[in-house]
């Protein structure tokens, strides 16, 4: 058996180590989402704690882990009598980022029920992670299906499985955990809502603490079991707390002071729905609890807002995590009742949990919560112009600041790919509309029933079948094909020369890339950002899944120079030859944003039009939103979006409300698509 690193040994992560305790006591909290850069014990942390959770009693021999003292009648291994079973330790369940939905609920055995008529059940992860942890690393790169099942079983306590002929139910009761690294996309705000806690975790920037993660990472490479028999005494003690809390839980006294506090605090959020009133209101007894007391007090509150509420702030992925303290003080000051009391010095020191640091360990420094901000939206008129670029010659400008994003029309790669499932273009894909059926290539998922039974009725004569029934082998087996859609890699080459410099209309351009990243972002694309100016092109932003990312660069983005159209293409053109190699499957998007005035260098225009034909020459779909503006138009966009061979769309067509857009869709095409 491995040993983990220590729960109470990790360093400077207090935030993260309370919301894991918190829900070891009260698991109906409904889990944790820690976010934070790669490196900061996140996944350490998580391993860690299912060492501290008691040994659980379970009926022997049951897949579903049922309590030996209260089995669940509805077990599909029961009916269980009650009565004394066996021990094991609580379970961690890792959910791979690549599972399937039948992995993750459960599923019938389909070949052996056609096959052997044997009506099988084989229960899935949220089963094993039963009265334990379910561990999910990486969750936004999750399908939001799953992440919706994996949500809704932890919110419920239960998995229900519907399908195939098959109607199971079985408790489903665990420690939900996710962790994820913004830089790689974030989670839709309705899934983020989904999650009882968040936690935004960062490196330590104070040289003591750094220093005390290294000294311990190394002692406890060199020799694990030894290094954690010197935290063993942290460990017993921390365990034994878990069990006193959760024996304390049920006396704990929500007080009408507590529960005001909670509405008035969710309501000046502006929190949409009630579950944010629940969950503050599950963690502020579980603090009171963690601390030894039966009563909520408002620093409870407090606490579990800073917890619950940070993530459900979040309506698009440009907005900054985290909350006002000032405002959370004022209103939970405004909102106080008699019956408060706060006890700084009270029993369980004010419900913190124990720092996992040692006596050499320096206290974290004042002010340093470990927060990360993400990029805001810029907003039209505040004060001046900020942000600097870096100098390129040839009359630079300051970055101006973008319009507000709108919603723009559908843009889509033709035919029909295999990419990773998403929301743009048509694909293949394990879910979504069935459109035939095939031999299944590896294990039967999707049964075609209609497809299957065709396959086996020319051949009952020689089966010899006997009866009313239908003889089916393996060979007869199809496997249906579906059609859904999927996520592509969006590459924007943004024109940020001299012409495009025009203060309105380089707004107006960021403004419209800015719109199309929240639409990236809602397809579940990847997106790379290309700038070219002056003498050459570069990469702004590789291809990423964090359209954060790309509009802070976008924010950043300085104008000046001439315009090397062609070397914007010429490095488009290296980065998805890359992108080709690390993701074939993955169809890419072009987008340029340009107002097509190609100048710089010898014959610009040229070499514009046959970097243009690489592009075309490969089939890569592509669309060219043309910035020109004024009375007199030169059209020089549009004949960039013929040797493309893809199509040209005005700003003011790009809208998904605009009256040209009433007229036709925004649809690109690609004369080499199928």
């Amino acid at each position: 058996m491995s040993t983990h690193f220590p729960f109470t040994a990790v360093v400077g992560q207090q935030d993260l180590q309370l919301a894991l305790l918190l829900n070891s006591v009260a698991p109906n909290i409904g889990g944790v989402l820690v976010r934070g850069e790669k490196g900061t014990a996140k996944s350490t942390a998580v391993r860690a704690l299912s060492a501290l959770l008691p040994e659980v009693a379970v009926v022997a021999g049951c897949r579903f882990s049922c309590a030996p003292a209260s089995p669940d009648p509805e077990c599909p291994d029961g009916p269980h009598e009650a009565g004394t079973g066996v021990s094991r330790d609580a379970r961690m369940v890792e959910l791979p980022v690549g599972a399937s939905e039948d992995r993750l609920v459960g599923a019938l055995d389909i070949e052996r029920a056609l096959a052997d008529g044997v009506k099988a059940f084989e229960p899935g992860l949220l089963a094993d992670a039963h009265r334990g942890i379910l561990y999910v690393d990486e969750v936004n790169l999750l399908h939001d299906h799953l992440v919706d099942l994996l949500l809704d079983a932890a919110a419920m306590g239960a998995s229900y499985v519907e399908r195939e002929g098959v109607s199971v139910r079985h408790a489903a009761r665990f420690l939900l955990v996710g962790t994820m690294n913004p830089e790689e996309g974030e989670l839709r705000p309705q899934l983020l809502d989904r999650f009882g806690l968040t936690v935004e975790v960062a490196a330590s920037r104070e040289t003591d603490q750094r220093v005390e993660v290294v000294r311990r990472r190394l002692a406890f490479d060199d020799d694990p079991a030894a290094f954690a028999a010197g935290w063993a005494d942290e460990e017993d003690a921390l365990r034994a707390r878990i069990v006193a809390a959760r024996a304390l839980l049920p006396d704990v006294r929500l007080g009408d002071a507590a529960l005001r506090q909670i509405a008035a605090t969710c309501a000046a959020f502006e929190v949409d729905g009630m579950r944010a009133d629940i969950v503050m209101a599950r963690t502020a007894a579980a603090l009171a609890a963690w601390a030894g007391r039966t009563e909520v007090l408002a620093e409870d509150v407090r606490q579990a807002a800073l917890l619950a509420l940070p993530h459900r702030r979040r309506r698009n992925p440009f907005d900054a995590p985290g909350l006002d303290e000032d405002k959370l003080d004022d209103t939970l000051e405004q909102n106080g009742g008699e019956d408060e009391d706060p006890d700084p010095d009270g029993p369980g020191g004010g419900g913190r949990p124990p720092r996992g640091d040692g006596p050499d360990t320096p206290p974290r420094p004042e002010g340093e919560s470990g927060d990360t901000p993400a990029p805001s939206v810029p907003e039209q008129g505040q004060g001046q112009e900020q942000g600097q670029g870096q100098p390129s010659g040839g009359g630079e400008q300051q970055p101006v600041r973008a319009t507000e994003p709108f919603r723009t029309k559908m843009l889509s790669v033709p035919g029909l790919g295999e990419g990773a499932a998403g929301r743009r273009s048509r694909a293949r894909t394990e879910h979504g509309r069935t459109t035939g059926a095939r031999r299944p290539q590896g294990a039967l998922t999707k049964l075609h029933l209609a497809a299957t039974v065709q396959a086996a009725a020319p051949h009952q004569r020689a089966r010899g079948r006997s009866g009313r029934g239908l003889v089916v082998r393996r060979d007869d087996l199809r496997q249906a094909t579906r059609e859904g859609r999927e996520g592509n890699l969006v590459l924007f080459v943004v024109d940020a020369s001299g012409s495009m410099a025009a203060r309105q209309r380089m707004a107006a351009v960021k403004g419209a890339v800015l719109s199309l990243l929240l639409d990236a972002y809602q397809r579940r694309d990847k997106v790379g950002l290309i700038t070219f100016r002056g003498k050459d092109a570069e990469v702004a932003l590789p291809p990423t899944s964090s359209v954060d990312a790309a509009a802070a660069r976008l924010e950043l983005l300085p104008t000046g120079g001439r315009t090397p159209v062609a070397a914007g293409l010429l490095k488009a053109h290296e980065v998805l030859r890359v992108e080709r190699l690390r993701d074939p499957s993955r169809r890419p998007l072009l987008v340029v944003v340009t107002d097509g005035r190609a100048t710089g260098g010898p014959d610009p225009v040229a070499l514009a039009t046959r970097a243009a034909r690489l592009h075309e020459a490969e089939g890569i779909a592509s669309v060219v939103v043309d910035c020109e503006s004024g009375p007199v138009r030169l059209g020089l966009a549009g004949g960039l979006a013929r040797d493309l061979g893809g199509s040209a769309v005005t700003l003011d067509e790009l809208r998904a409300d605009s009256i040209a857009g009433l007229v036709k869709d925004v649809q690109v095409t690609n004369r080499r698509a199928a």
